[in-house]
């Protein structure tokens, strides 16, 4: 397989890793770029294990609250001036009202609003916009009690980032607060029990690789298995992660601390998350929003 300059450049942004050694694992892998990112951890040449996620498209993210239930909906939008109309932003508060009383991203985009579905409202949007505007996602939580947060807010329940939580029992007040720390820290689950067979498995993987390549004795090698995954998983499981507002806590013993209540679920949307887009520079951004 021919590895270009382009893959080349997107394992080196996602890595960190050098030119010569993002073209080598490439090469290695047949271009495959996950097994790629793998094999640059492994040699210990990727600066960090950056996640899939680059926020590359612009738009917004709503999120609305009724009793139980909470969702999050993500609208884009070619530019971030169209994300600051705002007709455009009273169409991501309909569509995210409209969410409440559907359950996935089909039925939303079927839902009625203003004598039209959803996806009609939106191309006629396109039309009076003037760019390309898409719903790409939908997040529904229902619990005893749901609550939100929205950072990098232009508006009320819209921004940049949206996250719900759901809970059982009676929310004393910190339910924000782990909304503001989901939207930090950005957990792959709710605990370890949550996660995603194929990601642990890799991860594992690529910390046995590692601790191999120590020529440590056996019996040493699974306990730095064992310690490195339990750190994996102190970062990314939300209720093992220390709680940012009280980092001597955990996200868990925090909320036994706050009242009789758990939490049941969260969900996470940011703009543009894993969508590539060509880079503008704030000149050329403005000359295609005026038509010059």
């Amino acid at each position: 397989m021919t590895i270009t300059a382009a893959m080349v450049k997107k394992l080196r942004d996602s890595t960190g890793a050098g030119m010569m050694d993002a073209k080598k694992a490439l090469t290695e892998t047949g271009g495959d770029m996950e097994a790629a990112v793998d094999l640059l951890r492994t040699k210990g040449l990727a600066k960090a294990a950056k996640k899939a996620g680059r926020t590359a498209a612009e738009g917004l993210v709503g999120v609305a609250v009724e009793g139980g239930t909470g969702v999050v909906v993500e609208v884009n939008s070619e530019t971030d001036f169209v994300a600051r109309n705002a007709e455009f932003q009273a169409l991501v508060r309909r569509i995210a009202d409209a969410a409440l009383g559907v359950a996935d991203l089909e039925a939303l985009k079927a839902a009625t609003i203003e004598g039209g579905t959803v996806s009609e409202v939106i191309t006629e949007s396109v039309a009076t916009i003037g760019e390309n505007i898409s719903l790409r996602r939908m997040g529904r939580l229902e619990g005893e009690s749901v609550a939100a947060y929205v950072h990098n807010s232009v508006a009320p329940g819209l921004g940049k980032i949206g996250v719900i939580v759901a809970m059982q029992g009676a929310d004393s007040g910190i339910g924000k607060q782990i909304a503001m720390h989901v939207a930090a820290t950005s957990p792959a689950s709710l605990d370890e029990a949550d996660l995603d067979p194929a990601l642990v498995e890799r991860e594992k993987r690529v910390l046995s690789e590692q601790a191999r390549e120590s020529g440590k004795p056996e019996n040493v090698i699974e306990k730095m298995i064992a310690g490195r995954m339990n750190k994996f998983f102190k970062e990314v499981c939300l209720l093992q992660q220390a709680f940012v507002i009280n980092p001597d806590l955990t996200v868990e013993k925090a909320v036994k601390e706050a009242g009789d209540f758990e939490i049941t679920g969260f969900a996470r949307v940011q703009v543009g998350e894993g969508i590539e887009k060509e880079q503008e520079d704030f000149a050329a951004e403005v000359a295609k929003t005026i038509g010059g």
